[in-house]
């Protein structure tokens, strides 16, 4: 049996869908990842078997090969545990192969079975949310993620939660959005005395989102002005937050 779970590649702070597909077939025992894997991937069979044992199941004797496609993109990073995990537990029938189909999968395992967080868990879920699938992460992850808003973050902090979410015998519940900390507050605008027309230029470059060039002379107010900027700006939307990071 073959089973097929969506992760990512990184290129740059690009996320590039990447298909884990693992075979579990008759012959001489062995557990194999192909598609250019780099050394984290390819250690990732260590830490997927340990990790599998340590919740009880142990790997079947049989020849087992994880393919990472498309295979001509290479494969860097401890995230596709997580997948390769998955991947395993629905060629077993331990799992419902077709539902983890409907989520990408992010995430480092330990040897005991955690869920550990690995980089760029934000642009996983930016990629998930393209494709109207869900995002399966470490629970460390999961505040981080819950930014993107539109996708259902299921965010774990072990292996076998996450095998008890699936099969029905426990629940995960959703994480919220992370807090961003207030930002330090320049110069209030209504402290600066003069300078009338610059002041409602900035007020309208801020209330209508436009360009803004100030010219004058040394000494003249310009970086008082520019200071005071962040101060009359609306907040962040997610999206907007999103688009600057």
């Amino acid at each position: 049996m073959v089973a097929h779970v969506s992760t990512v590649a990184f290129l740059g702070l690009e996320a590039r869908g990447v298909e884990c597909q693992v075979s579990i077939a008759g012959g001489v025992p062995s557990f194999v990842v192909v598609g250019l894997p780099d050394k984290a991937v390819r250690e990732s069979t260590e830490r997927v078997r340990a990790a599998l044992s340590a919740i009880g199941l142990a790997l079947p004797p049989k020849r087992i090969t994880v393919n990472l496609s498309p295979a001509d993109l290479p494969k860097e990073g401890s995230h596709y545990d997580l997948p390769i995990a998955l991947g395993l537990l629905g060629a077993m029938g331990v799992v419902d192969a077709e539902t983890l189909g409907a989520y990408v999968a992010v995430g480092e395992l330990g040897l005991d079975g955690r869920l550990t967080a690995s980089p760029g868990v934000l642009l996983a879920a930016m990629h998930a949310s393209s494709r109207d699938l869900g995002l399966i992460c470490p629970a460390a992850q999961g505040a981080e993620a819950a930014w993107i808003g539109d996708i259902e973050v299921v965010a774990a902090p072990d292996i076998l939660t996450l095998l008890n979410h699936f099969k029905g015998s426990g629940s995960i519940a959703p994480p919220r959005p992370a807090e961003v900390d207030a930002p330090v507050r320049g110069p209030d605008l209504a402290q600066v005395k003069g300078q009338e027309i610059a002041k409602r230029a900035l007020e309208i470059a801020a209330a209508g989102g436009h360009n803004l060039l100030m010219s004058g002379p040394p000494g003249a107010g310009k970086s008082l002005l520019a200071a005071c900027l962040p101060g009359i700006l609306p907040d962040l939307t997610p999206t907007e937050a999103l688009g600057i990071m």
